[in-house]
């Protein structure tokens, strides 16, 4: 739980260093880094409820990403992110770093889908369109170097915490 609380709180506080341009942070990815890793370190339930929890509480706190409808289709993004890549890696044999990579892929597609879908009936729902073309652009093409750094990063954090903790 104490970890859990770490990760939420690098969530609060790692965008804080892209909000000055909205571009950097939609690239970099700076609170799915954070949910990735708790649900990696910590296991799927806390994944998922700090996945959920962040968009909103940071929305409350610094008023970013604006509640609706950002706050939304981001919490049940990086939600998914927590409980498919926890779910994933506590199924997988072992703590090898493949387990690592396979948890962190399924996490990342299965939230982008996620996202898509919930974005997509949240402006339909103001009758804004969001377009195919517009959710690769948005979910995948811009949010490239944020997934690699989330790739080369992630796996080396975790095997150090793995390390630390006694774990081989």
């Amino acid at each position: 739980m104490v970890l859990a609380a770490v990760f939420l709180a690098l969530g609060m506080v790692l965008p804080l260093f892209t909000s000055q341009i909205k571009e950097i942070g939609d690239t970099l990815l700076p609170m799915h880094f954070a949910v990735l890793l708790c649900g990696l370190v910590c296991g799927w339930k806390y994944g998922l409820a700090v996945g959920f929890t962040l968009p909103f509480l940071r929305s409350v706190i610094f008023g970013m990403p604006p509640l609706y409808p950002n706050a939304i289709w981001m919490s049940l993004e990086i939600a998914t992110y927590g409980l498919v890549s926890g779910l994933v890696y506590s199924r997988l044999p072992g703590n090898k770093i493949r387990s690592v990579y396979i948890s962190l892929i399924c996490g990342m597609i299965t939230g982008r889908i996620v996202w898509g879908l919930a974005k997509a009936v949240l402006l339909g729902l103001a009758d804004k369109p969001f377009t195919f073309g517009m959710f690769v652009a948005q979910g995948i093409t811009d949010a490239v170097p944020g997934i690699v750094i989330q790739l080369l990063v992630i796996p080396i954090i975790v095997k150090m915490l793995q390390k630390q903790g006694g774990e081989k």
